[in-house]
């Protein structure tokens, strides 16, 4: 765990969309919770379930060492995470869209906008 002002340091220069390319290091349950991702920073990644194949979980999502491209999606205080999503479609949810309009309508304007606290 890194202290509260690196953690403040690095959500501030966090934004919105951006792109960061990850490795799963961590896949507890398919279909389950979601999995963790190395981003290269001090501070873990994480994809909930959300945003993740939900049929035939086990067959779509990636395994531990899979390499690929995420977005960031949120940043979280407790626990200190940067939640991501992923940005291949294989790794994708099918309802990505539908989701962003019921949860999260204003997305297409926060791209690139510094993650807040929330």
């Amino acid at each position: 765990m890194i202290s509260d002002a690196e953690w403040r340091r690095i959500r501030g220069e966090l934004r919105f969309g951006q792109v960061f390319t990850g490795t799963v290091v961590k896949v507890p349950k398919p279909g389950v919770i979601g999995i963790f991702v190395d981003i290269g920073l001090d501070v873990g990644g994480f994809v909930d379930v959300v945003h993740l194949p939900r049929t035939r979980a086990e067959e779509r999502w990636p395994v531990e060492g899979t390499v690929t491209r995420f977005e960031v999606w949120w940043a979280a205080d407790e626990p200190q995470q940067i939640r991501l999503r992923p940005l291949d479609p294989a790794y994708r949810c099918d309802d990505f869209a539908e989701h962003v309009e019921r949860w999260r309508p204003g997305w297409p304007e926060q791209v690139g906008q510094i993650v807040e606290p929330q």
